[in-house]
């Protein structure tokens, strides 16, 4: 079994949006959490979707699933203090589903171009490796800092960008989650590097470049230029 883990628990203060978390704007006549849930919905091999979500608008969100038909969205929670305590009320409740270990693909509810090839390459390296750390190439020069002056300049060539899904076995995120918890560590920045430091094998899957997260104004227009390019392709073949 595969469950989308989707967290759409920020409150879009970086967008501008007055009130309205990001996740909940309207972008081509569709909220931008369901452009990512339907990349979800749609993949065949996913089973299940549990949403991550403002406790406040959760009422909301379940009514975009019932106008949109999103009928894997088994569940909806809410979020937490942190990003981290979010994942693990989220990890939680893909656990009620009962399901044998499934894979988990943790995404972000503010990432809509996450692609089919995209969730298929993920499950398969968790199925194969145990994990799967969605990355794209650094296309830019990587230096380290201190006081204002360059200490050193990282070979690009080995250097990634983190991005989602950020995929695992359920028993095995839940228990370094819990670990953390434990440990009175409660603000680790994503799953990846929770994962790290509790000593698990990381293994990376290449991510479309297009699939940018959506957090700034600036960050709307390069969606509504991605979304006409895919439109374009649909309608034209290319």
């Amino acid at each position: 079994m595969n469950v989308a883990l989707i967290f759409a628990g920020g409150s879009g203060t970086r967008m501008n949006s007055k009130g309205k978390p990001k996740q909940f704007l309207q972008f081509y006549g569709k909220e931008l959490i369901v452009h990512t849930l339907e990349n979800f919905q749609n993949h065949q091999d996913i089973n299940a979707i549990v949403v991550v979500c403002i406790e406040d608008w959760i009422p909301y969100l379940h009514k975009l699933v019932a106008k949109y038909e999103l009928d894997k969205v088994l569940k909806i929670v809410a979020g937490g203090k942190t990003g981290q305590e979010s994942i693990y009320n989220g990890l939680k409740a893909v656990s009620s589903l009962n399901y044998d270990n499934p894979v988990v693909l943790i995404h972000d509810g503010v990432r809509p171009f996450v692609n089919e090839e995209l969730i298929s390459n993920c499950i398969e390296s968790v199925k194969k490796y145990g994990s799967a750390i969605t990355v794209t190439p650094a296309i830019e020069t990587i230096v380290t800092i201190d006081d204002n002056k360059i200490q050193s300049i990282t070979d690009r060539s080995k250097c990634f960008h983190a991005k989602a899904p950020q995929c695992f076995y359920l028993n095995d995120i839940l228990s370094a989650h819990e670990k953390a918890i434990a440990d009175n560590q409660t603000n680790i920045i994503d799953s990846a590097s929770l994962m790290k430091l509790y000593g698990y094998e990381l293994y990376t899957v290449k991510g479309n470049f297009d699939n940018i997260k959506i957090t700034t104004p600036a960050d709307f227009y390069t969606f509504k230029a991605l979304y006409e390019v895919r439109e374009n392709q649909q309608i034209f073949g290319l």
